[in-house]
């Protein structure tokens, strides 16, 4: 057992629940993650309640968690107790809370996974300081996240906001929301590939090294693929990425006209390839937002947590919680 000497208890746990994998942490008062685990994420909801309880159990043999928080990509209702609907998960009204924390013996609440996140960079990471700000996760989709004097907004019926899902192109690209030219179509890493067959639909079949390697091998094709042949010079990458730069700066002119911010956060897996993109993705959006040269603008940062974000934002929204049971307990009121 991982020593608690020096540590800020409660130690929670933290669980980002994917439609591929499931990863828990153990997470102390100051943010530091002392333990992760993961395993697969099954695809009924009595076998992925039994694999999170296992997870559960491999971190409680060397730690002793007072609370557990999951992370998941969906609607989660406004007491944070019940997934609506996750589009890659198998719970639909589901008192998930509940259910797992008899499983557990433990309190269990529940936060959309932007959100956990966003919680995580304003208590430990990126955010921290920020008043009013915005979370945008970009991977294979758009998850945004609401900071509003400094605390989560989550609208009336707790799934705010969606931010992916503006549209940005009337009759556009079909998206699996059921709209067409949804912001997320033209800005995430499925837009990365989208884009860039477009673009090569348009130059002779191996005219570049991406187009070569696309006729050997179509399959290869991924957003990932896209930005490393882009970091090597090729000029259809770099075109898709300049594209992709546009589509980021105009859609957080969106965001910065409707919220104000004074910082924005890109997470998800396409920030790790930022360097490409994000000095133009500035420069579009200060060009792009209402009276940008009459106004401060947004800083327009990375995150710092990466993939743990989640996970820790998570285990810091159950201690709060576990805090405020505590309190309401010995409150006279």
């Amino acid at each position: 057992m991982t020593s608690t000497v020096g540590r800020q208890l409660p130690l929670t746990a933290g669980i980002d629940v994917g439609g591929t994998n499931i990863r828990a942490s153990v997470v102390d008062g100051a943010g530091e993650v002392l333990d992760t685990v993961t395993a697969q994420t099954p695809h009924s909801a009595a076998a992925l309640e039994d694999a999170i309880e296992r997870v559960v159990g491999e971190l409680r043999a060397g730690h002793a968690i007072d609370a557990v928080g999951l992370a998941v990509a969906g609607f989660v209702d406004e007491q944070r107790s019940a997934v609506r609907f996750a589009p890659h998960l198998p719970w639909e009204d589901t008192p998930v809370a509940r259910r797992l924390g008899a499983r557990l013996g433990l309190p269990v609440i529940l936060e959309h996974d932007a959100n956990a996140a966003m919680w995580a960079e304003y208590r430990f990471g990126a955010a921290s300081g920020a008043h009013n700000g915005v979370l945008v996760a970009i991977g294979t989709g758009i998850g945004a996240a609401l900071l509003v004097e400094g605390r989560l907004y989550r609208g009336s019926f707790g799934v705010a906001p969606e931010l992916g899902h503006l549209r940005v192109v009337p009759n556009g690209r079909a998206c699996p929301c059921g709209k067409r030219g949804c912001w997320e179509r033209y800005c995430s890493g499925t837009a990365l590939v989208d884009t860039a067959i477009e673009a090569l639909a348009t130059v002779p079949g191996r005219a570049t090294p991406l187009a070569r390697e696309v006729v050997r091998d179509p399959g290869s094709l991924t957003g990932r693929r896209v930005a490393g042949a882009a970091q090597d010079g090729d000029p259809v990458a770099l075109a898709v990425i300049a594209d992709f730069a546009r589509w980021l700066g105009l859609g957080l002119a969106f965001v910065g006209d409707i919220f104000d911010p004074d910082l924005i956060v890109i997470a998800g897996g396409v920030s790790s390839s930022a360097p490409l993109f994000l000095d133009a993705a500035r420069e579009h959006y200060a060009a792009a937002v209402t009276g940008g040269r009459h106004r401060p603008l947004a800083r327009i940062r990375t995150t710092q947590l990466g993939e743990a974000a989640g996970m820790i934002g998570a285990a810091e929204l159950a201690r709060a919680a576990l805090t405020s049971a505590g309190e309401a307990r010995v409150s006279p009121l």
